[in-house]
């Protein structure tokens, strides 16, 4: 039976936290300078590979291109058969062209760590460091995942599992935390079960006939037939998902003709379904289908559709939820612990998810006067550096207390 230790294990590892913070920001705004893209993220890559060896942790054989998988082995008393936990962090960037103004924006052009994913990575590290340094008291061992391409279907999540990930290594917990500008630094929100949303990109064609626009009856216009199927795939969600079921179809890209005068034979569309049921997910693909197609049919013209399929829903296991909601509330305190709505964003955590009990929180990075464009993929997204300090402590003690639990269970 390992004795809990809770109290005085937080003290040390918030004051090691601590300790560490200025070489978490001087890691981070080095990421932060230095953004890659999906499956590119060929230096960051090494970045972190040269600190983790600096740390005395040699990184596994890598299972793909890009991302770094490292385990921390620990010396501490074991009881049971399965003392691994798993800790994830994504380390691509966006394709996004950095407009803050303080000393450390992207070099970059047309890149930028517009999602946090230079903070998660530097949380990591500095975690790494932490459970590094009391290898002794670790009950058990610490995977540490730093994930490629989370931004870009079909992510690095699904192939990193393909390539071997669980058959090398079985984590009995995988953890990991997304920085949230809308909730204040020091604190995290948690949701049990449905957390983020399954998320498809949809892409139309329309193909009619072009013409002068003073004669229309001699045309079949497809800018018609486009905004007849605007409105109508609108009446989706409310007509055929459950009124209890959250579902999101939006049409967020549309290209047509360029003159004033000119009916354009082809129209492109492009927009987005989310939804939290698989049910309801494969239901609405048919329904809208049929919706497309039926309208365009009405209005003479041609119409294709594809449905990219994206990630699915992001389910957290209600007990290893809740039992880091406690670990959280013991590092950070309770009052500092939030429950979280479920959200329509996505995240291809949900792969891990669907392999093995996990959860996934959000970790605040706000300030206490919100600045206005301080959004998550927004040019200006400007995260609290304080919250690594949060972040990195957290995720150290959050894995020593399922090591701990594990071997109490």
């Amino acid at each position: 039976m390992i004795t809990d230790y809770s109290s005085g294990l937080a003290q040390r590892i918030r004051t090691r936290a601590s300790e560490i913070f200025p070489e978490m920001v001087s890691l981070r705004r080095e990421i932060h300078l230095h953004p890659e893209l999906s499956y590119e993220e060929v230096k960051t890559t090494a970045l972190i590979e040269g600190y983790l060896r600096s740390l005395g942790i040699d990184p596994e054989p890598p299972f793909l291109e890009t991302g770094v998988v490292a385990l921390i082995s620990g010396e501490g008393e074991r009881e049971g058969s399965n003392n691994l936990v798993a800790l994830r962090a994504d380390i691509d960037a966006l394709p996004v062209t950095e407009e803050n103004s303080h000393g450390f924006c992207s070099l970059e052009p047309g890149k930028m760590h517009a999602c946090g994913h230079d903070m998660h990575t530097a949380m990591l590290l500095g975690a790494a460091k932490i459970l590094v340094g009391m290898k002794q008291e670790l009950h058990g061992d610490v995977l540490l995942i730093f994930q490629p391409a989370e931004e870009k279907a079909p992510g690095g999540a699904r192939p990193l599992i393909e390539a071997g990930l669980f058959r090398r290594f079985n984590p009995a917990v995988i953890i990991g935390q997304h920085c949230f500008p809308n909730v204040a630094t020091g604190k995290v929100a948690l949701c049990k079960g449905s957390f983020m949303a399954a998320t498809d990109e949809l892409y139309f064609t329309i193909s009619g006939q072009g013409g002068h626009a003073s004669a229309p009856h001699k045309a079949a216009d497809p800018v018609l037939a486009a905004a007849h199927i605007i409105t109508a795939v609108q009446h989706l969600v409310s007509r055929v998902a459950p009124p209890h079921e959250p579902a999101v179809v939006s049409i967020a890209s549309i290209h047509a003709g360029n003159a004033p005068n000119v009916i354009p034979g082809k129209v492109s569309m492009s927009g987005t379904m989310r939804t939290m049921n698989e049910d309801l997910r494969a239901l609405l693909k048919e329904r809208l289908r049929q919706t497309v197609m039926h309208v365009a049919e009405a209005f003479g013209v041609q119409a294709e559709l594809e449905i990219r399929n994206g990630y699915p829903a992001l389910v957290n296991d209600p007990h290893v939820t809740a039992q880091a909601e406690t670990a959280c509330s013991e590092y950070l305190g309770s009052g500092n612990v939030l429950q979280s709505e479920p959200l329509m964003t996505a995240e291809d955590f949900a792969y891990y998810l669907r392999e093995r009990p996990g959860t996934f929180w959000q970790i605040g990075t706000g300030t206490p006067e919100q600045e206005k464009g301080n959004t998550l993929h927004s040019p200006t997204f400007n995260p609290e550096e304080r919250a690594l300090e949060a972040g990195s402590g957290l995720l150290a003690y959050t894995a020593c207390r399922f090591l701990d639990m594990l071997c109490n269970s």
